[in-house]
């Protein structure tokens, strides 16, 4: 028998939901689950006995939780965790502070051990293992940051946009904006905006959970509105999203997509601002897949523009990052957990 690509470590309290996991993932001929702990003080000690390539890691079990065990994973042995739980769920806090601290992704795990209901869940379980123990351990990262206890900061010149900051992500986004956004800071003659291939509800979550812990302010972009400078605009790609004006007085357009399932709104957003601010803007491609961004990406730097490339390897969906760097030279082709940095020393570069 070939030797499995990938060991796993399945850690959850419940012995029958660990063994519903341990048949799931040891249904694949790449997967192997080489160990299970059954609490969190357990699967630390085996973690660097087993080295494996994956953990699994329950959220809610007694003494240690998941997420205090998360925490001590990536500051002691620092490997691929996907978070398994009946609590993990798109639009949860609780699982957006599992990806700050370091998780890769995050499934649901089965709430019936019925065999109709393990049969949907297997192929999904098995392909976000699949990729996320691709995932390199260089970028694995616990962000530490703290809740603003303090109102906005006040710009202090104009807050009128002169310069823009386009990205473009879809799955495995919001790891990869966790770790950009948490680290931006405002800047004073400068827009950031986010096309996210997310529904519309699960980004308003997004959005309310950022603005507990970011520097600069996070909303969803408005039509005919004027942009502020120092805001980040997050959109789902349930919308369309352009930027019409000149510097001073850039205005967002914001309509339904009637085709959501064409990817191509970060193309539109990035061609309508290297049409805008031409120059004076910067495209950054992140996680997902598909193709959308190349092409609106290779515009802003045929106008003058600045780009940045989530580097493949940090990617857990790698076909976007793959694509626009098949598209376009890009000047700076980084890990997530750098990108924020390289756009902070880009900035000042959009003022010439």
């Amino acid at each position: 028998m070939a030797k499995a690509a990938y060991k796993i470590l399945v850690v959850d309290d419940s012995s029958l939901i660990r063994q519903a996991i341990v048949d799931i993932i040891n249904s694949s001929d790449d997967l192997e689950v080489i160990g299970q702990a059954a609490s969190g003080t357990e699967a630390l000690a085996l973690i660097p006995q087993l080295k494996p390539d994956l953990v699994t890691l329950d959220i809610i079990m007694p003494g240690m939780n998941g997420l205090t065990t998360l925490k001590h994973i990536m500051i002691f042995h620092p490997v691929p965790v996907v978070m398994l739980s009946s609590l993990a769920q798109e639009g949860a806090d609780i699982t957006f502070d599992a990806l700050r601290y370091g998780a890769i992704d995050f499934i649901a795990k089965p709430s019936k051990l019925d065999d109709e209901t393990l049969k949907k869940q297997t192929a999904q379980i098995i392909q976000k293992i699949r990729l996320a123990a691709r995932v390199k351990v260089s970028v694995i990262q616990y962000i530490r940051v703290k809740p603003k206890t303090h109102p906005e900061p006040v710009l202090p010149h104009n807050k009128s946009c002169k310069h823009i900051v386009a990205m473009g992500v879809a799955e495995g986004g919001y790891g990869t904006l966790l770790k950009i956004l948490l680290r931006l800071n405002p800047y004073p003659t400068t827009t950031y905006m986010v096309i996210f291939y997310e529904t519309s509800n699960h980004v308003n979550g997004f959005i309310h959970y950022l603005n507990q812990y970011t520097a600069v302010k996070v909303e969803r972009p408005q039509n005919n509105t004027l942009l502020e400078a120092g805001v980040c605009y997050i959109s789902s790609g349930e919308e369309y999203v352009t930027v019409h004006g000149q510097p001073g007085e850039l205005v967002s357009y914001v309509s339904p997509a009637p085709f959501s399932s064409r990817r191509g709104t970060i193309d539109m957003l990035m061609f309508s601002v290297a049409e805008t601010v031409g120059r004076h803007s910067l495209g950054v491609v992140l996680s997902g897949d598909g193709t959308d961004g190349s092409e609106g990406l290779e515009e802003i730097v045929r106008v003058g523009g600045g780009a940045i490339i989530q580097a493949p390897v940090s990617c857990l969906y790698k076909s976007m990052a793959l694509s626009a760097l098949d598209m376009c030279e890009a000047e700076i082709v980084v890990a997530d957990t750098e990108i924020a940095a390289e756009i902070s020393r880009f900035l000042p570069k959009l003022n010439f």
